[in-house]
């Protein structure tokens, strides 16, 4: 792995969450204030957002471990329910005994809550709710959310509700039948991207948490972090550990601006040119318009007359404009999700995955379990088109639109320039660059254990699962297929799985995870097996 390498004792850009890496910046560390606030001096109703990725979860989790001793929260993380499962959801955080006569009837649980608000209100405490993803809240379920805001007494709301989501909350607040809502929000704050100065702090604070004690990234590194990242803490962490993992390939200390344009490649799937060649670029055509102008000054005069006698002339019959045949018409992948919405569900998509490995699926729900059934299994990923290269198996992957809509489809092909999505009746290739705008790296893959289970394989474990490794391996490698104790992970099969987790770019580890067992049968494919590309890599 490349954490000790460069000296770190944990990965210092992991997406989970973690307290120790919090890093406020001045944006962050201002709404939080304004939520804090409005916890312990408002009512009603508070509104965050932020784009995806700026950092909001991370707000939350901070307000949660700093909420007076005298709050109660109830965490709402899934708001796409109606009505009464809302206020089930709130009864069930806050620990109400709901009978299950009354779970569905608004004015029982209405009653159970507004009854333990009043009891919270004269022990001194407060309650409050706290929705994420709010911008998929339905207007029903606002307008439930709005009378929630009547429980009070004369002088104080009883409730106080934070809305998290997505800029189109502010659009689905704006609405005109949702205005009353709107008027009681107390307190609004829009968490905006990181500042190029706080991308450099951002960067450098997790390096020193996970134990850097020098400089790793360039200053013009840092500069290409921010610039490439737009400020956005997500892409930042995922841009910055596959930099790292670049720099630890190429043995490396020093993570350098060329290195992070070539991993913001792998996480886009595009290239990314210097920030000097636009503007070498710009002068020349600058100078270029300049000449060009005095020439067709020129010219001008010259011409006049030809123009004048094409005029009276026939037409000339226009020259077909020819597409070459590889290159697809454009297509906007937003429009294309929006016209196969009923085919963009996870069952569907399960559903046209398992078929390209012959498995039929019988029931919509649970589908990696029906998978499992057939000798194939799951796994789930979050990382770049890299990896989806790398493993080359035929993919999940799950895409949010404009509307802030996740959308699983199935990338059954794969090139340099476009991914082929499998939309049921029929295929759509389209650019890399275009789906990119709407992935944001969780994927799904489905490949076929060639052992009666799927687990990590490590050093001192032995089995049908060991023999399976050693004999993968050793296929690769064109040596005997069962030495002696082929069934035991020592340390000569502990190298040789290094070996090929360097050469595969995964973390040298010695450990057999299933992400090294899914690239290890792909290099092994069996004929007819679905790949992404139909020559399984081999090195």
């Amino acid at each position: 792995m490349y954490t000790s390498f460069f000296g770190l004792s944990e990965k210092p850009f992991a997406i989970t969450p973690d307290p120790r890496y919090l890093y406020l910046s001045e944006r962050h560390a201002e709404a939080l204030a304004h939520l804090l606030y409005g916890i312990n001096e408002s009512g009603g109703f508070i509104q965050l957002t932020g784009e995806v990725g700026t950092g909001k979860t991370t707000v939350v989790r901070t307000l949660l471990s700093r909420v007076p001793q005298h709050a109660d929260v109830a965490v709402i993380l899934n708001p796409r329910v109606t009505p009464v499962e809302f206020l089930l959801t709130i009864c069930e955080e806050l620990g109400l005994p709901i009978e299950a006569a009354d779970r569905d009837s608004v004015k029982q649980m209405v009653d159970a809550l507004n009854h333990r608000l009043l009891s919270a209100h004269a022990e001194g405490r407060r309650i409050i709710v706290i929705v994420d993803e709010a911008q998929n809240l339905s207007a029903e379920v606002l307008e439930q959310v709005r009378l929630l805001t009547n429980l009070e007494t004369p002088t104080q709301k009883l409730l106080q509700i934070i809305l998290i989501g997505q800029p189109e909350l502010r659009e689905l607040l704006d609405r005109n039948d949702l205005r009353q809502l709107a008027q009681r929000i107390t307190g609004r704050y829009h968490l905006k991207p990181l500042s190029r100065e706080e991308t450099q702090g951002y960067v450098r604070h997790r390096l020193r948490v996970a134990g850097a004690v020098g400089e790793i990234f360039t200053t013009g590194a840092l500069r290409e972090v921010h610039r490439l990242a737009g400020g956005i803490p997500r892409v930042i962490n995922v841009s910055c550990d596959r930099a790292l993992l670049g720099a630890y390939t190429q043995e490396t200390r020093k993570v350098t601006a060329a290195l992070v344009r070539r991993a913001a490649g792998e996480v886009y799937g595009r290239r990314f040119a210097p920030l000097w060649l636009g503007w070498i670029i710009g002068g020349l055509v600058t100078v270029g318009l300049a000449a060009s102008v005095t020439v067709a000054w020129r010219m001008f005069q010259q011409r006049t007359a030809t123009v004048r006698a094409a005029a009276t002339s026939p037409p000339a019959h226009p020259v077909p404009v020819t597409r070459a045949a590889d290159t697809p018409p454009p297509v906007s992948i937003n429009a294309l999700l929006a016209a196969n919405s009923g085919k963009t569900g996870e069952a569907a998509a399960f559903r046209r995955l398992l078929s390209l490995w012959g498995t039929a699926m019988t029931e919509d729900r649970d589908p990696c379990g029906q998978a499992q059934k057939a000798g194939l299994a799951c796994l789930e990923q979050r990382g770049s088109w890299a990896q989806v290269r790398a493993l080359n198996r035929p993919a999940i992957l799950t895409l949010t639109d404009d509307q802030g809509q996740k959308h699983r489809v199935v990338l059954s092909a794969l090139d340099d320039r476009f991914a082929t999505l499998d939309l049921g009746e029929h295929n759509q290739r389209i650019a890399i660059d275009e789906v990119s705008r709407d992935w944001f790296g969780d994927f799904t893959v489905v490949w076929k254990p060639k052992t009666s289970r799927a687990r990590a394989l490590s050093m001192g474990m032995r089995g049908e699962e060991v023999r399976w490794l050693r004999r993968s391996l050793n296929a690769l490698q064109g040596a005997a297929p069962d030495p002696e104790r082929a069934d035991v992970y020592d340390e000569e099969l502990a190298i040789a799985v290094q070996e090929f987790q360097r050469e595969h770019r995964l973390d040298v580890d010695g450990i057999a995870g299933l992400q090294t067992q899914v690239m290890l049968d792909t290099a092994l494919a069996e004929p007819g097996s679905p790949l992404l590309q139909q020559t399984a890599p081999h090195g």
